[in-house]
C-alpha cells in the first residue's frame, strides 16, 4: 500500500470513527465518573458496583452485538445503492433488538437473586442486588437508541449519535451528584442514585436520537417507519446470524472480565473494588477503540458491498495500524501514572497499591485489546462471524481463565494471577484474528483476480 493510500484511508478512517470514539468515550466516562462517586462511599459500595457490573455488562454487550448486525447489512446495502433494502433491514433490525432487549431484560430479573450464591461479601451482595434492577430497567431505552445509532453509523453518519451520547452522559454525571450524594433538595440515595442517573439518561439518549433520523432530510428517502407488516423472517434471520454470534463474542470476552471479578470477590472486598478501578480505566480506551472497531466494520462492509477487494484490505490494515499506535500511548499511560490513577477512585492505601499492580498487567495487554477489537469490526464487516466467535470461546474461556485461576489459587498470585490469565487470552485473540483477516481477505483477493483472468468479472 502507497504512502498515499493510506493517508486517504487514514483520512476516510479518522473523520468516521472519531465521532463513535468520542461516543463511546462519553460512554464510558460515565461509569468512570460512577465509579469515582461511589467510591467516595467506600469500598464496599464500590465493590457492589463491580459486582452488578460485572453481570450488567456482560448482558448489555450481548445486546450491543445483535444490535450491530444492522450495521455492515446497511454499509453493504449502501454500497450497492439500495435504498428500499436499507428500510428493510431497519424494520427489521428494530423488531429483532425490542425482541432482544425484554428478554435480556426478564433474564437479569430471573437471575439476580443467584448473587446470594456466588460466595460473595454479604455486605457487597445485599447493596448490588437493588442497583442491578435499576440498571436492569435501562436495557429497553439502550436498545432502543442503539437501533437508530446501528442504522446511522451503517451509512456513515456518526456526529449525531456523539453529539447526543455526550449530552445526556454529562446528564447523567450531573444527576449522579444529585441523587448519589442527596444534593438540592433530593434525598441520597447513594449506589442507587447511580442506577436512577444512567436509567433517566438513557431514556433520553433514545428519545433524542430516534427524533433525529424521524426529522433529518438525511433519511426521508428511507422510509423509517416501525411497520410490522410484511415481516420477513428470513431477512431477521440474516441479521441474527450476524447478531447473534457478533453479541456472543462480546459475551465471551466481557464475560471473562466479569467470572474475573467473582474470583476477585473470592480474595476479598479489597480485590473486588481494586477490579473494578483497572477495568474502569481499562475500559476507556477499550471503548474508544471499539469506535475504530466499527469504522472498520463500515468501511470494510462497504468496500465488500462494491466489490473492491484490494481498497478493503488496505482499510482493512490502516485501521489495525491506527489502533496500534493508540493502544501504545494508553499502555504507556496507564504503566507511568499506575499510582496516581487509582487515587482519583478511592483514599484506601490498600485497594490503591492492588489497583497499580493491576494497571501495569493492563498496560501490557493494551496492544492485543486494541487488535482483537479491530480484528472483530473488521471480519464482521465481512459477514464472517462464526470463526472469530470460536477464537474468543476457546481463547478466554478454555485458556485464558482456567489459567488465571491456576495461577490465582494454585500458585498463590492472587489477584495478579487471574490478570495474567485475561492477558494471555487477549494476546491469543488479537494474534488469531489478525491473521484471520488476512487470510480471508487475501483470498477474496485472489478468487476475484481468477474471475478476471477468467472473463466472469
Amino acid at each position: 500500500m502507497s504512502l498515499i493510500n493510506f493517508k486517504d484511508h487514514y483520512s476516510k478512517t479518522f473523520y468516521l470513527a472519531y465521532p463513535v470514539m468520542l461516543s463511546q468515550l462519553g460512554q464510558v466516562l460515565v461509569g468512570v465518573a460512577d465509579s469515582m462517586m461511589v467510591g467516595r462511599l467506600g469500598a464496599i459500595p464500590l465493590a457492589a458496583a463491580s459486582l452488578a457490573n460485572s453481570i450488567f455488562f456482560v448482558v448489555l454487550m450481548f445486546g450491543i452485538g445483535v444490535s450491530m448486525a444492522i450495521t455492515p447489512m446497511v454499509a453493504m446495502a449502501d454500497g450497492k445503492e439500495k435504498k428500499g433494502r436499507i428500510a428493510k433491514l431497519f424494520r427489521h433490525g428494530f423488531v429483532l433488538n425490542m425482541a432482544t432487549g425484554i428478554v435480556l431484560f426478564i433474564f437479569i430479573l430471573l437471575f439476580s437473586p443467584a448473587l446470594e450464591f456466588m460466595n460473595q461479601p454479604q455486605e457487597v451482595v445485599v447493596l448490588a442486588i437493588p442497583y442491578l434492577a435499576i440498571i436492569t430497567l435501562s436495557l429497553l431505552p439502550f436498545m432502543f437508541f442503539q437501533t437508530f445509532k446501528q442504522f446511522a453509523e451503517g451509512l456513515s453518519q456518526t456526529k449525531q449519535a456523539m453529539y447526543i451520547t455526550i449530552f445526556c452522559n454529562g446528564l447523567n454525571v450531573f444527576l449522579n451528584w444529585v441523587m448519589i450524594y442527596g444534593n438540592l433538595g433530593f434525598p441520597a440515595l447513594g449506589l442507587n442514585g447511580a442506577g436512577w442517573a444512567t436509567l433517566i439518561s438513557r431514556v433520553l439518549m433514545g428519545l433524542m436520537m430516534a427524533y433525529y433520523v424521524w426529522n433529518s432530510k438525511r433519511y426521508k428517502n428511507f422510509n423509517i417507519n416501525f411497520s410490522l407488516k410484511n415481516l420477513s423472517f428470513p431477512m431477521i434471520s440474516k441479521l441474527m446470524k450476524i447478531g447473534i454470534p457478533t453479541g456472543m463474542q462480546f459475551v465471551f470476552e466481557v464475560g471473562a472480565f466479569s467470572t474475573a471479578a467473582i474470583m476477585m470477590g473470592w480474595i476479598g472486598v479489597n480485590a473486588l473494588a481494586a477490579h473494578q478501578i483497572a477495568i474502569n480505566l481499562a475500559s476507556v480506551s477499550y471503548m474508544m477503540a471499539s469506535g475504530l472497531s466499527s469504522a472498520a466494520m463500515v468501511r470494510v462492509g462497504n468496500q465488500l458491498g462494491r466489490n473492491d477487494i484490494k481498497t478493503l484490505r488496505e482499510a482493512g490494515f490502516t485501521v489495525f495500524a491506527m489502533v496500534a499506535l493508540f493502544m501504545c500511548c494508553f499502555a504507556v499511560l496507564f504503566i507511568l501514572f499506575r499510582n496516581f490513577l487509582p487515587s482519583l477512585y478511592i483514599d484506601d492505601p490498600e485497594v490503591i497499591k492492588m489497583s497499580a499492580s493491576l494497571l501495569v498487567v493492563a498496560g501490557l495487554f493494551q496492544l492485543s485489546d486494541g487488535i482483537q477489537v479491530v480484528g472483530l469490526g473488521a471480519l464482521r464487516g465481512m459477514s464472517d462471524v462464526k470463526m472469530p466467535t470460536i477464537v474468543t470461546l476457546i481463547a478466554y474461556w478454555v485458556i485464558g481463565l482456567p489459567l488465571g485461576y491456576v495461577l490465582a489459587f494454585v500458585y498463590g498470585f492472587e489477584e495478579l494471577g487471574i490478570w495474567y490469565g485475561l492477558l494471555i487470552g487477549l494476546t491469543l485473540t488479537g494474534g488469531m484474528l489478525l491473521y484471520r483477516f488476512n487470510s480471508l481477505s487475501a483470498r477474496l483477493l485472489v478468487n476475484k483476480e481468477a474471475q478476471k483472468i477468467s472473463g466472469v468479472v
